[in-house]
């Protein structure tokens, strides 16, 4: 088994999000639509106020960032970061275009972060943080650039078998290329869902008054064909997991995928349930 690189991993990270910005945003109405519960309920456990400085880590394409420049106002501000230039830029252009003048973007690696200690009252990251190799590090981090009583909001997905949409593709394309399980401890989408990791983490960053709460929401497509377009354009780790595989084997693996994914189809299309865990801590 090869060993884990975090550096070739963040790099290969970036790289995907360069070619996926694209594709990510053109996504956006139905990702607001899937994960507008998560976002609204990261913003009420941040306690966002008029006036707060507000951080966003592996922001993307810029939710929940452009929420919560909305709810801090134009005397607060939010600085949106991601190690993905070309993603960044979409949620720039969104916030010019919502005439939002309290939103800046910054390429930054989320584990090392380039600001002053004690400079933001709020820090968010949606589906960010379980894909950096240091999480804890990057916590760490996080707490530093914090206010006292400063609060940092996650969100991850819980576990596979509240997220089948995308643990079926995951399990088809780890099969069909031959990839062993992630270790305990390693990036991916599920690395804080299992129960009590939330908490140990955010406890080991030296967060105080941490709570941890499930969000289930409902993933609607018109098909599954559809799903297996949303899937294929926008989601990086898959398009990482399948880069081994010949063309010829990709376009195999997203056929079974497809057949499974139809599961989830009924009368009123394609509908998937979906799990968040959130966890917050205080400074």
């Amino acid at each position: 088994m090869s060993q884990f690189d975090p550096v070739a991993f963040k790099e290969t990270t970036r790289q995907q999000w360069q070619k996926a910005a694209a594709a990510w945003h053109r996504w956006t109405p139905t990702l607001q639509a899937w994960l507008v519960p998560v976002t609204e309920a990261m913003l009420d456990m941040a306690d966002l106020q008029p006036g707060d400085r507000v951080l966003d880590l592996a922001a993307g394409a810029g939710e929940p960032s452009l929420s919560a420049a909305q709810r801090v106002g134009p005397s607060g501000r939010v600085l949106a970061t991601d190690i993905s230039s070309n993603i960044l830029e979409f949620a720039a252009q969104t916030a010019r275009e919502r005439g939002l003048t309290n939103f800046d973007v910054r390429v930054m690696d989320g584990e090392k972060l380039d600001l002053a200690d004690a400079s933001f009252d709020a820090v968010l990251s949606r589906l960010g943080l379980i894909y950096f190799p240091d999480r804890l590090g990057a916590l760490r981090g996080v707490h530093r650039v914090l206010t006292s009583g400063g609060r940092v909001v996650l969100a991850g997905f819980s576990t596979p078998d509240q997220n089948r949409f995308f643990s079926i593709p995951i399990s088809i394309i780890r099969r069909r290329a031959q990839l062993a399980p992630p270790a305990p401890g390693l990036p991916g989408p599920f690395s804080l869902g299992a129960p009590g990791v939330m908490q140990e983490v955010l406890q080991g960053a030296g967060f105080t008054d941490v709570s941890v709460q499930a969000v289930s929401t409902q993933l609607h497509l018109s098909s599954a064909n559809e799903c297996v377009r949303f899937e294929r354009e926008s989601f990086g780790a898959l398009q990482q997991m399948l880069a081994s595989l010949p063309g010829a084997d990709q376009e195999a693996a997203w056929d079974e995928i497809e057949q499974e994914l139809r599961a989830f189809e009924g009368d009123n299309g394609f509908d998937a349930p979906a799990e968040l865990i959130l966890g917050a801590g205080t400074k």
